[in-house]
């Protein structure tokens, strides 16, 4: 995320809160290619024959953010907190889809960032045992569930999510060393059951 843009883009989402869609008109531009930057990311981790594109993604994110009612916009990292959260459902949504037009015949699957240690042998994650599991970890620790979520579906860094949540790089390191940790375990115990 660029720095130099934080001020514009703050400020914009505080006016859109507050009823103008000029600053909306103005904001789009601004977040459009850092939107798309993450999307196309994301995307790289998943199957190569993939039929969801980053700009279609892009759009029904951003489309879902606008006419988000009760938000109040603080600024850019919230913003992309949220985009976060929206690319998730989205993707979610998508594999579901994907996996009732195959009846059973397989999930959607992705590459899992080595970030989440996935082991070698290992390196596709069904997307939906993922959220479920996401799930699951949200009920026992909302801030881990909150940092995979930055990290994995809006791709951002350590420092940028740390910005996103108000926290430390260190305390992001940490609570992602071990959401990790507890996905790869759920998961694999998962798979096996």
């Amino acid at each position: 995320m660029a720095s130099g843009a934080a001020p514009d883009v703050t400020k914009l989402l505080v006016n859109w809160s507050h009823g103008d869609q000029g600053a909306l008109e103005q904001l789009m531009p601004l977040v459009y290619g850092e939107l798309r930057r993450l999307a196309a990311a994301y995307l790289r981790r998943e199957r190569s024959n993939h039929t969801l594109q980053s700009t279609a993604l892009v759009h029904e994110a951003f489309l879902r953010m606008v006419h988000q009612q009760d938000v109040q916009w603080r600024n850019r990292a919230h913003f992309y907190g949220i985009a976060a959260q929206m690319i998730r459902r989205i993707l979610v949504d998508y594999a579901r889809g994907q996996h009732a037009e195959k009846r059973g015949a397989g999930a959607v699957k992705l590459v899992l960032d080595e970030a989440l240690a996935v082991p070698q042998q290992s390196p596709d994650v069904d997307l939906l045992s993922l959220n479920d599991a996401l799930d699951r970890l949200t009920e026992l620790d909302e801030r881990q569930s909150r940092v995979v979520e930055l990290r994995f579906f809006a791709g951002l860094s350590i420092e940028e999510t740390a910005e996103v949540m108000h926290l430390s790089p260190a305390s992001i390191k940490r609570e992602w060393q071990t959401a990790r940790a507890w996905l790869f375990r759920e998961m694999s115990t998962a798979r096996q059951a």
